[in-house]
This record gives C-alpha cells, structure tokens and sequence, in this order.
C-alpha cells in the first residue's frame, strides 16, 4: 500500500488485507550483480506495478516496493520510520521555508551518471509539471512554482553548484524534511529525460536507479516477476547483504503462503486470512507480526442528533469506554491488530503512549454508563446508534463487535449499517448524505505524526470527513509546522492530540498489523514502518 495521501487513506482500509497481488509463480535467481551466485538471490512476492517505474508516477505498493529498492532518496527510512540521511549530506533550515540541501559526493547511477543537484531538480520538476500528470505531484505543491491550473516550473528549486541546491516552500513545513525519503522525491538520471525535460515511458520500462539494487537485463518479465541484482555503484548504508531479489507476482496469498512452506518463497509480507489461525504453528518463531502505519477508527459527525457540543463529547466518550479493543483483536482479528493509544501509529517519528486523555481508549463499561447519563441529563437519548461500512470490504465482524458493546454496555439499539460497495460508501461519506457513524482511518504517507493529523482533523481539511473543527488544533498543527525541528513539531502535535481525545472526532480502535512469515532458508528478516521487508539486510544460509 504506497503510501498516496489521495485514496489509499480509504481504499486500503477498505481491502481488509490489502496487498492486491497478480501474476504466477515463484522466479528462480540470476548470476548477475556483484558476482553472487543464484543461491544469493532472496525471493519475494510482490504485485505488478500499476504503470512503469517512474518514481514520480507510482503510489501504490507493487510499483513503490522496487523503487525503494533501486532507488536512493535523500534520505531513507530505517525500520522503525527514522529518516537516515541517505544521497543527501544534510537538510538544513533556519525557518522551515528555505532548505538548503547538499549532496554527498561522487554518488552514481548504476548506468554511471552522476547523481548531483540536477538529477533531483529536473525529477522534481517534471513530477509538478502539470501536462505530465503524475501521480504524486501534490507532493510538491507547497514549493514556490507549483500550479494546479498551467504547466510551471518550480521556481522554488535553485541550483547552487552539483552538489548543493535550495529549496524554498510557500508556506514553513518542518515535516518537509522527514518527507524526502518517500520515493516520489526520488532522482532520476540524465538519460531519463527527453528534449523537452520530460521523463520518458521508456525510462519507466527501464528504470535506472542510485540504490542499493538494479533491475537485471531483460529482468522484468510482466505479470509475473521482476528480477533484481546488487548495484556496486551504490555505496550507502543500504549496502545489500545478498545477491539481489526476486519479486514474483502470485495470483493469490494462499498460493504464495503454500510457496513459503514449501520452501519455495524466502520472504512472505502479507499472509492470506485463512492462515490467521495457524500460521504461528506453521512457521514457528519465522512468523512476523508487527503494527504498520494504519490507524483505523470510526468517526461520528457533530451534524448527527445527540452528537453536537457537549452531550456530544459524553456520549463519544462512553461509547469509547464501551468497546472492549483487545477482545476484539483477540478473537475477531487473532492478534493481527494491536490496540489504539493515539491518533497515529506505532511506527511513527513522534508517537507516544504517554498522551494525557488516552485513558478515555480503556474499556470501562462502569465509566461508560455514568458518561452516558450524564449526557442523557442534557438530552435523552433517543433513536439508535449505527456504524455504516462497506460489506465488500470484510468489516462486517469488527463492526459487529463493536456494536454489540455498546449496546450491552450502554442499553441502547447498536448495530452496523453495511454499504454493498465501496464507492457508494464512499460518495455517501463525501456528499454528506450519511446519516450515522461510519468506519474511518489513516495509511501513513511518510513516518511523520502530522501527517496523521492534520488532513483528517484540520478545520476543513481534505480528509476531514466528519466536518470537525476546533480552532485549538488548527493553531496547534499551524504552529507545530513552523517549528524549527521535528521533536519541536511534535510536542505542538502531541498538545493537539489531548484536545483530540477529549473532542473524539473519531474513536481510535487499533492499528492494523503486518502479518508475514519467511523461510528456512533465510536470517535476518526485519519488517520496516511501512509493512515492506528491508530486503537489503536479509541473509541467505
């Protein structure tokens, strides 16, 4: 799931499971790259990526897994969502508007050209350039240029010498830099660009990249793998451990999971859910379960009768206190989810248990009685309580779950409202025209805390679906943006958070976990913050 900021927010939730995997069968090795033999060569699954590989233009998990692992960012990711400064030397700002960027030296392609300023600058432009419509040129539109509406260049992009360039925002960001490792920053190399300063279909064929892998020569075979080698021009931390990968596309979970007991498959990152109950069994201490960046919720309209000032905080408070999180995780998901302490993730630069108001998380069936009475004392409660989801989407049993707590915590008509389809969920949510609680959450963009704030809590933001608003928090986000450095940015964001937890604008519940398991023939398996094995660290015996 790349980490889009348009769609994949509610379309991954959506899934239920969310890797949309195609293609066949497990690929065998190569001997090409660094002179490792095919013993080397870890095998994966993946999907087939949705339209080339250029950075710019790829947003979903197929494309975005094989660009992060032939190309180099300026910064990348460890694994636990730490920003590792990777092709740059240092980002630096002294207000968060103007950041000077400089390079390390002597950096390549794999095909020999040098990575320097205008390899990123000319990448950048042509990813804000309208008429190329690009997937992920919103990335770029807080940079001095940017147009919506004319194709433009970035006047906020300055080339200072080959290894030193300026950016300069419209508005301070201090989350900009934590940013610059997702792989729509990526550089690209001369070879890459036309006459007229436009990256080429063909490049995205054809892609070659500054990172720790390279795509093997006739290595893309489509709809049923990709083949990647050791790139030895690359020499950053992500040096790779092994002889390359191979990303095989599988029609299905279940016939990539019998590939891993078979023997067949190195590294599974997303097992099928008729596996949830004895994968632990199967694959023993090689079985991998973690918390990855997404926070799923369900939101509650102040437009909704009863839901409005502060006979409205009472009752979202005790619905809250209601719902029992960890049997619900337990039973309905067999531990694939873990319980929600924020608005965030667990894997995210700035998140913390440590939030005053989270208390208002804990099941507390006592406490939510006496919540609820307070607020029937303002207005009895009339009617019933529902949360709409879509039924093609594999929420029928949380949602179930949860509405039976509250209807035997709090002695009120609870139930769920399924929706047939996605898009009609949706639109209903988008017009307005939904009349009850519905399920909600967040896939993280990049590791960062605003991120998952402001676009769904922010007075009139993109994602704000249930219309909140508090003029507290949007002074708190705007304030934690123009901090000098991301720990100042957060504690703005954590102060944001407290407010959150006694406004409710949505119920935290949990955060999905990544599920995976590898195999006996490979050590040294770690999953990073966004659910992607660090491919490049992983051994083979």
């Amino acid at each position: 799931m790349k980490r889009s900021r348009i769609g994949l927010s509610f379309i991954a939730l959506a899934a239920a499971g969310a890797l949309a995997l195609s293609g066949c069968t497990s690929g065998g090795g190569t001997t090409e790259g660094g002179g490792e033999s095919s013993a080397a060569i870890i095998t994966t699954n993946g999907s087939e990526p949705e339209s080339g590989l250029i950075a710019s233009d790829t947003n979903e998990v197929g494309g975005g897994k094989i660009l992060d692992a032939i190309f180099s960012g300026l910064y990348y990711y460890a694994a636990d969502g730490t920003p590792v400064l990777e092709a740059a030397e240092s980002v630096d700002t002294d207000d968060s508007k103007v950041f000077t960027i400089k390079l390390k030296a002597d950096q390549k392609f794999s095909n020999g050209d040098p990575v320097d300023s205008d390899s990123f600058v000319n990448a950048w432009n042509d990813a804000a350039k309208l008429s190329n419509a690009r997937k992920n040129s919103s990335w770029f539109s807080n940079i001095e240029g940017f147009s919506d509406t004319e194709d433009a260049a970035l006047t906020g992009l300055k080339v200072i010498d080959e290894t030193t360039f300026e950016v300069t925002l419209k508005s301070p960001q201090s989350d900009f830099p934590l940013q610059l490792g997702y792989s729509g920053f990526y550089p690209a190399p001369k070879s890459a660009f036309d006459a007229e300063g436009n990256i080429t279909k063909e490049f995205g064929q054809n892609p070659i990249g500054n990172g720790p892998y390279k795509v093997a020569d006739d290595g893309w075979t489509h709809k049923v793998k990709i083949d990647l080698v050791k790139n030895d021009e690359y020499k950053g931390d992500r040096e790779a451990k092994n002889g390359g990968v191979t990303v095989t596309f599988y029609d299905s979970q279940d016939a990539a999971y019998a590939d891993l007991l078979g023997g067949n498959l190195d590294v599974l990152d997303q097992l099928p859910e008729t596996a949830f109950a004895t994968y632990k069994e199967d694959l023993g201490d090689r079985s991998l379960n973690q918390p990855a960046a997404i926070f799923q919720s369900f939101t509650i309209p102040e437009r909704l009768e009863h839901f409005a000032g502060e006979e409205g905080k009472l009752r979202r408070a005790a619905i809250s206190h209601a719902i029992n999180r960890e049997q619900i995780t337990d039973k309905i998901f067999a531990g694939t989810r873990t319980i929600a302490h924020d608005f965030s993730s667990p894997v995210i630069n700035g998140y913390t248990e440590d939030l005053a108001g989270a208390a208002v998380l804990e099941y507390d069936p006592k406490k939510a009685k006496e919540l609820w009475a307070q607020a029937d004392a303002i207005a009895p409660w009339t009617g019933s309580f529902q949360i709409a989801y879509n039924a093609d989407g594999g929420h029928q049993g949380w949602v179930d779950a949860v509405s039976n707590d509250i209807k035997n915590n709090l002695g009120i008509e609870a139930s769920g409202a399924p929706n047939p389809l996605f898009g009609d969920f949706r639109d209903e949510i988008t017009n307005r025209s939904i009349q009850t609680a519905f399920r909600s959450g967040w896939q993280g963009d990049y590791p960062g805390l605003n991120n998952f704030l402001e676009p769904l809590y922010k007075t009139g933001a993109s994602a704000n679906d249930g219309d909140y608003t508090n003029p507290e928090v949007d002074a708190l986000l705007a304030a934690g943006l123009q901090e000098a450095d991301v720990d100042a940015a957060n504690a703005k964001f954590h102060e944001a958070e407290e407010i959150l937890f006694k406004d409710l604008p949505a119920i935290p519940l949990w955060y999905q976990n990544v599920v995976g398991g590898f195999s006996e023939n490979v050590d040294n398996v770690t999953i990073g913050w966004n659910s992607v094995p660090l491919y490049y660290e992983i051994t083979k015996k």
